[in-house]
């Protein structure tokens, strides 16, 4: 700031402004919401979440169009993409068991705009995917009765011929989420119970179908008489993959749900690998099933299992897979408009957003007013647009949130501790537990001997630091002892944390290139075979550069939750993974996410840059004092307190602190 310009100065400040990251409270486990979920609510809400119309409709759709047979390796390829994602999400939840999933796990780790952009896409995604849902459901429900309900619609209600909107309005599709709504904001445990009747029976139709399935399963439907196993090829798989891995997406309402989970440290992460793994197998195992039993190329891609069996003679299994495929659509609602105003209190609880949707019924203890707006702007988009307008804005924001909480695991993983809210905080790599023993400022404790010995200025004590340094473990965010004579002159001068930081950007940007080569290199980009091969040398080699980096650097590893195992490797891959997928969605879903991210542009710079509890924060500033004492190990640890007016300390701000602290002398600084 010094060196910068007067013109500057603003420039630099809203710089700070739209970066700066979320204090958490000291007590992770303070909430106006209620702690009541167990370990199986949150399992059976992710698997309600990621096991619903996916299971009934996806399935014969991607194998009849797209696969073949072969969906079963696509549903296994998108399974354990899926998993990385999860993995950071269960590391997140786990670790912060606050509401808001992708958006809070941004605020913290990366900034205040990114979040916010996050968060904006989430809401979205939310409300488009619960209008599909329900208008899925009720196509299901009125093909049951022959499309007597729409018939009735458009002979005695209305019909119109509209671009985008549906031919008449879907009465039954709005209906249903009202009803979801009003069910959902009597409180968390009315949700849950009935969350628990739809998972139950809709899995007992899952068991009932793989095992009548198995018995009528006839292999000569796998032969090259019907096709082959993959008719498609490889491509066809791996755009399968990219197509099944949207039936996975419905396990982050169990990060969203963290902060009304009794024990999420343990729940989180147990639940995200039980239903991830559970909606996998479901997936697999049906459609290994539903291609056995009938010709992929014959599947009716609206009703395949249903049909699947009323084409076997079996009418009444039929009708028993539409009661389940109707019970699994419910719990995808139910996910929706669960997991919706939770994201939606947290951005309002935090200033970012309206903050009337930060009330909470004290009766309930659910934000029972965006439950209700979102759910009837939920109703009203399922009202009003087609099921095929709805699915192609789909999976952007999505997969938008997993790549930023990739990158967040990977950001935390290598900062130091942060301050708490309350004042008390550590700002060195190593806090310090407990009270130290007080010193004189001129001496310290040999490590050899335990003989005092005198140092008469500071510069010999950061001598000392220095010498031993290589010998101890570095702190959270800088370079590994053992690189440091390598790298320490490239990169020793930089904040912990602070090349990390680069990489992550750099891992994304190369992600981005090497996608965007790969997907639109040689077709609409028309490179030359040599430009196209550099280029992704180039953009692979950076990508590489930055994981070595990352890793070169020291992790936390004390850490009391679940960790990602393998970072910065997993989500790198999870980053790259996301990126691919979402090169391959539609330019029409690009524009309506540059339509949407400029209305949440205006909403942020309108109201939430000027709301934001952390900007209220920024603006009770204090003047500091900073002193410089060596410990007994040799490490240097700086102490910043408060200088209030009268002289006296205000004991609330101390950062690091001892009861018999040393006179500052010429070691203090004011900030």
């Amino acid at each position: 700031m010094a060196t910068c310009p007067s013109d500057c100065t603003p420039a630099v400040r809203l710089c700070q402004k739209l970066n700066r990251l979320k204090t958490l409270d000291e007590d992770m486990m303070a909430t106006s919401l209620k702690r009541c979920l167990s370990t199986l609510d949150l399992t059976l809400l992710g698997v309600g979440g990621m096991v619903g119309s996916g299971l009934y409709v996806l399935t014969g759709t991607v194998a009849k169009d797209m696969v073949g047979p072969a969906v079963i390796i696509s549903f296994l390829f998108a399974g354990f993409a899926s998993l990385l994602a999860a993995f950071c999400y269960a590391e997140f939840g786990a670790r912060i068991p606050k509401t808001g999933s992708a958006y809070m796990f941004t605020y913290v780790s990366v900034g205040e705009i990114w979040a916010f952009l996050i968060g904006w896409n989430v809401i979205l995604e939310n409300m488009i995917g619960g209008a599909a849902v329900a208008r899925a459901w009720s196509g299901y429900l009125d093909s049951i009765f022959n499309h007597a309900i729409q018939n009735f619609t458009e002979t005695h209600i209305m019909q119109w011929n509209v671009p985008f909107l549906a031919h008449y309005p879907d009465v039954l599709a709005a209906g249903i989420l009202i009803v979801a709504s009003f069910f959902i904001s009597f409180g968390v445990q009315v949700s849950s119970y009935l969350n628990h009747i739809f998972s139950v029976i809709s899995m007992a139709v899952i068991v009932f179908i793989l095992i009548f399935g198995f018995i009528l399963a006839e292999p000569v439907n796998w032969s090259q008489k019907e096709g082959g196993f993959a008719p498609f090829g490889l491509s066809g798989i791996l755009a399968g993959s990219a197509t099944c891995f949207y039936a996975f997406v419905g396990f982050d309402v169990i990060a969203s749900s963290s902060e009304e989970a009794k024990n999420p440290q343990k729940a989180v992460p147990i639940a995200t690998a039980i239903s991830l793994g559970l909606a996998a197998t479901a997936y697999i195992l049906v459609s290994t099933v539903l291609t056995l039993m009938v010709p992929w190329h014959t599947l009716d891609p609206n009703s395949a299992l249903a049909d699947a069996f009323f084409r076997r003679g079996y009418s009444w299994a039929g009708i028993v897979v539409a009661v389940g495929s109707i019970c699994a659509m419910n719990t995808v609602l139910l996910c929706n408009l669960f997991s919706l105003p939770r994201i939606v209190y947290a951005m309002a609880e935090d200033g970012l957003f309206f903050s009337i949707f930060a009330r909470v019924n004290p009766t309930t203890k659910v934000p029972v007013i965006a439950i209700l707006v979102f759910g009837f702007l939920m109703s009203t988009m399922a009202l009003i647009f087609d099921l095929e307008a709805l699915v192609q804005f789909l999976s952007i924001g999505t997969l938008l949130a997993y790549t930023f909480v990739a990158a967040s695991v990977i950001v935390l993983r290598f900062q130091p501790e942060k301050a708490s809210s309350k004042g008390t905080a550590s700002t060195s790599p190593n806090p310090i537990a407990g009270p130290s023993p007080a010193l004189s400022e001129s001496q310290t404790i040999t490590e050899d001997t335990g003989e005092l010995k005198q140092y008469e200025s500071f510069s010999d004590k950061l001598q000392l630091v220095e010498r031993q340094k290589t010998t101890e473990r570095r702190g959270v965010g800088q370079l590994k002892a053992y690189w440091e004579p390598y790298l320490g002159r490239l990169m020793g001068d930089c904040e912990p944390g602070e090349v990390v930081a680069f990489c992550v950007l750099t891992l994304i940007v190369s992600s981005v290139s090497f996608c965007a080569v790969l997907e639109f290199g040689q077709k609409q980009l028309q490179l030359p075979v040599w430009s196209f091969i550099m280029l992704l040398v180039i953009f692979s080699l950076a990508f590489v550069v930055s994981l070595v980096l990352i890793w070169l650097h020291e992790p936390q590893t004390n850490s009391k939750t679940f960790q990602v195992p393998l970072v910065p490797l997993t989500p790198g891959a999870s980053i790259l993974i996301n990126v691919f997928l979402m090169m391959k969605l539609s330019p029409l879903t690009w524009v309506r996410f540059a339509v949407w991210i400029a209305i949440g542009l205006f909403v942020y710079f309108g109201y939430g840059i000027w709301h934001s509890k952390e900007g209220m924060r920024e603006l009770q500033p204090k003047d500091m004092a900073a002193r410089y004492v060596v410990l007994p190990s040799g490490s240097l640890v700086e102490t910043v307190q408060s200088v209030q007016p009268d002289g006296q300390v205000d004991p609330s701000t101390l950062l690091t602190s001892s009861p018999a602290a040393p006179p500052a002398e010429d070691y203090t600084g004011k900030r």
